[in-house]
This record gives structure tokens, sequence and C-alpha cells, in this order.
């Protein structure tokens, strides 16, 4: 079951430049930043109530996020829910025809568990399911 919004992400261009850009908006600075090499993405966090902003630029070419901005202007990437088994969640989106692009979860930012769901069933919006990784 998904459980509540647990972040939006933000595809940006320069991390340092955003980051000062949405302290000044938000009035608080990041709580987190971390490298996740995997993804080849450098991301920040800001809290906001009891959800969070991430934003992601890019460490390396063929990186998704790269390839984003190579087609889009700078803005909302995905949409991230959190869940409580991310197992089950995905095998209730795959049984009600959700296309996911992972086929098991992996390891993603801020300690989570992550996967994504295609665009393309989901109104052309990128899904996260994520799960605290204990």
């Amino acid at each position: 079951m998904i459980l509540r919004l647990e972040h939006i992400g933000i595809a940006v261009q320069d991390l340092n430049s955003s980051n000062a850009l949405f302290e000044k908006l938000l009035g608080i600075a990041p709580y987190k930043e971390e490298e996740v090499q995997s993804e080849h993405v450098r991301t920040s966090f800001f809290q906001t109530g009891e959800s969070k902003i991430e934003l992601l630029e890019a460490t390396h070419p063929d990186s998704a996020i790269a390839k984003y901005l190579e087609k889009k202007p700078e803005g909302l990437h995905h949409i991230a829910f959190e869940v409580d088994d991310i197992h089950v969640e995905m095998e209730r989106l795959r049984q009600a025809g959700f296309q996911l692009l992972n086929a098991e979860p992996k390891k993603g930012a801020d300690n989570k568990w992550v996967c994504f769901v295609h665009p393309k069933s989901a109104n052309g919006v990128l899904l996260e399911l994520c799960q605290s990784n204990p």
C-alpha cells in the first residue's frame, strides 16, 4: 500500500546553484547531499513538512538525468511514494498492468530501496516507489 508522498524529484543542471535557489525559496538548507554512483547522480534533499524535495544533478553524460536534460529543461523529473513493502507493491502494480523499470528494487538515495514505474503506464509521469532501508 502507498503510504504517502515521499518526495518530488527535480532535475537540475547545477546542484550548487539550485541548492542556493531552493534555500532562498524555502528558507532552509538541504539536510543531506550525496552521490549515488550507480545512477551517476548527485542529490540534495530539502525537508518540507512531511515530504521532501530532491534535486538531482548528473555526474556522467550517460546518466538518466543527463539524458532527461538533453530533451527537457530543468524541472519535475519524478514523484516518489513511500511504501511499507516494496516487493509487495511492485507485484501489485505488475498485476495491475503497470510497466516497472526495475525487476528488483535497487539502492537509491537517502537510504531507500527504490523502483520506478515507467511514465508510459502512468499518464506520462515517472513514479518512484521507495522503502526505507533498515
